[in-house]
């Protein structure tokens, strides 16, 4: 029966970055890495940013091989057995641990209908499928006008692609961004040649003859109609992977629960990543990111401690997004439920929002305003109390030394 030291479940930048931080600490322990993809550990945010001007995809891959990593690729783990430290894959093959490490990120969310004609993007394999559609083809509908949804609506406008976007919401990123800037950024992507159906959701799609018919109906009056395009792409969202977590018994809370160490309720298994739920202390309670930040460093620090280090994780992940020539960071809890106080150098162009609760600060958003991050945890950080008046010109502040 193989046996590995370390044994990590997922494929993606978290358990790329956990290897990393084994062999910071322990040289020599046997890896074994299981992912459900057919393609080795890559960075994500390409594929709806950089690889869309003209960034390399050669540049995506995760170097490690001088880590000696044993991977099963095109392979998913059917069960694990905490009690005996065993995990078993599809092949039926039984795999012993000393340590595990459930790095099983997300799956997007579907609709009920479409499954064939509809990209659902987060992997590689959908970033070449969308290539490939748009290099043959002109017209695409993207579902979604989430972070997801209208980067790669930005990413296919730029690349001379007719953009048709189904949104059920009144303004592009309506949950996080206040409604002026939502507002904005609509008029902003027509501008740039994106059709937007507002407050509109698909209710079927269906082939005929070489193209493809999304029907939509409006959030309003039910009114449907529809319209025809070559492809269709959708982000709406992912569910953690949290199944194997719940059938082995471990606490699951909307998220594979951990402690400050990044262990289970099981010792000897870690999380990390899209799926693990984690106490932060800035915001006093219990999170899960889903974003490149969160990966990279909760990915690192839960191979480091499955080395037999004691590192707390209380970092606080960030978040960024470009959209054609907008761009921006952002830290922190994003929601119009919250009290938000805009503080704009320049409207919609260049600014910092915040996102209040208590007059506590939750969340910032950096608007084309860089390197401001670590400021704005620091801020988060802080009691308060916070109002409009002490906030006014609170950022940016210069680079600590």
């Amino acid at each position: 029966m193989p046996h590995y030291n370390y044994l990590i479940i997922g494929g993606g930048m978290t358990a790329a970055a956990a290897v990393n931080g084994i062999r910071e600490v322990d040289a020599n322990g046997s890896i074994g890495l299981f992912s459900m993809e057919p393609d080795p550990p890559y960075d994500r945010p390409p594929l709806s940013k950089g690889l869309w001007k003209g960034t390399a995809l050669e540049t995506i891959w995760r170097q490690f091989e001088k880590h000696g990593v044993e991977l099963h690729l095109g392979c998913r783990v059917q069960s694990i057995n905490p009690h005996q430290k065993q995990v078993i894959d599809d092949n039926g093959t039984s795999h012993t641990f000393d340590k595990l490490l459930l790095a099983t990120g997300g799956t997007p969310r579907r609709l009920p209908f479409g499954t064939e004609q509809i990209i659902y993007f987060r992997t590689v394999e959908d970033y070449r499928r969308l290539r490939a559609l748009a290099e043959n083809h002109q017209r695409v509908c993207v579902i979604g006008g989430g972070f997801i949804g209208s980067e790669v609506a930005a990413a296919l406008a730029m690349n001379g692609k007719q953009v048709v976007m189904v949104i059920p919401e009144p303004t592009i990123g309506s949950r996080i961004f206040p409604n002026d800037l939502g507002l904005f950024l609509n008029d902003y992507f027509r501008q740039k040649g994106v059709e937007l159906l507002m407050q509109e959701k698909v209710v079927k799609v269906e082939g005929r003859a070489e193209s493809i018919v999304v029907k939509i109906s409006s959030m309003e009056t039910s009114r449907e109609r529809e319209i025809v395009v070559d492809g269709i792409v959708a982000g709406i969202g992912i569910q953690p992977n949290v199944e194997l977590a719940q059938a082995a018994g471990l606490k699951v809370e909307h998220g594979i629960v951990v402690d400050e160490f990044l262990r289970t309720s099981y010792p000897d298994i870690y999380s990390a990543g899209d799926a693990a739920a984690f106490y932060n202390p800035s915001l006093g309670k219990r999170i899960r990111v889903e974003h490149e930040d969160n990966a990279n460093s909760m990915g690192r620090l839960a191979g480091r401690n499955m080395a037999e280090e004691d590192e707390l994780y209380h970092h606080l992940p960030s978040f960024y997004s470009d959209l054609f020539e907008l761009g921006y960071e952002a830290v922190g809890e994003l929601s119009t439920q919250h009290e938000i106080i805009a503080d704009w150098k320049k409207p919609n162009q260049e600014g910092v929002i915040y996102y209040l609760e208590n007059n506590r600060v939750r969340g910032v958003l950096l608007w084309n305003v860089w390197s401001q991050v670590d400021a704005a945890r620091s801020l988060i950080a802080e009691v308060g109390p916070f109002d409009r008046q002490k906030l006014k010109g609170y950022l940016p502040r210069p680079p600590s030394k």
